[in-house]
């Protein structure tokens, strides 16, 4: 089982490589086109903010090759609101694989970055398979993607958005599925053992 993940300037990749080490996995870690369209999953992982991950990835002609991928492929956080297509963060074009808008926490009242453990709930497609209903997961965000027919897992801070999204091959999860032990964990195999 190949995993490539997705080098470009967003950080955080190194507790992904632990998480996938844990479940016997060892990624490749590259921005080498050919390497990550060879591979039998992609893990597009990320912290940060959007402007400078996208000109990052636009640098490498990434932005390009991710949406061309047809193997299962995994955005995490900055993942997966840089696969929608436009955030409110600094006015950024994104790569356009959902057709949805990533928008700023409205709420005043909630302190943004939400930063820590919230549950998720109404799931729907694989990467949820098997987990209980309203399950805590770890968030670190300021911006949210909208919920959708995509949507795959629901979370509530302020207002309800997408914890999850999913359309063909491409999978993406709000929270950090590596930091959020046993479930994040069982995340991580479901989208592993994607066929």
């Amino acid at each position: 089982m190949k995993v490539a993940l997705i080098k470009y300037n967003a950080g955080n990749i190194q507790s992904v490589i632990y998480a996938l080490n844990r479940l016997g996995i060892e990624p490749i870690v590259t921005d080498d086109h050919e390497v990550i369209k060879a591979a039998d999953k992609v893990i597009f992982p990320g912290v940060g903010e959007a402007n400078s991950a996208m000109r990052s990835l636009k640098s490498k002609n990434l932005d390009v090759l991710i949406p061309s991928l047809t193997q299962p492929v995994f955005g995490i956080c900055i993942g997966q609101q840089l696969l929608c297509k436009h955030s409110e963060e600094n006015d950024t074009k994104c790569i356009g694989v959902y057709d949805l808008e990533v928008k700023k926490f409205p709420n005043k009242n909630y302190k943004v970055p939400q930063m820590g453990w919230n549950c998720i709930h109404s799931y729907k497609g694989k990467l949820f398979q098997g987990l209980s209903e309203n399950e805590y997961v770890y968030f670190v965000h300021s911006y949210f993607t909208e919920l959708s027919d995509y949507t795959t897992a629901v979370a509530d801070y302020s207002v309800p958005f997408s914890a999850g999204l999913e359309k063909n091959n491409f999978y993406a999860a709000q929270f950090h599925p590596e930091k959020s032990s046993n479930v994040g964990s069982k995340i991580l195999k479901n989208f592993i053992e994607l066929t």
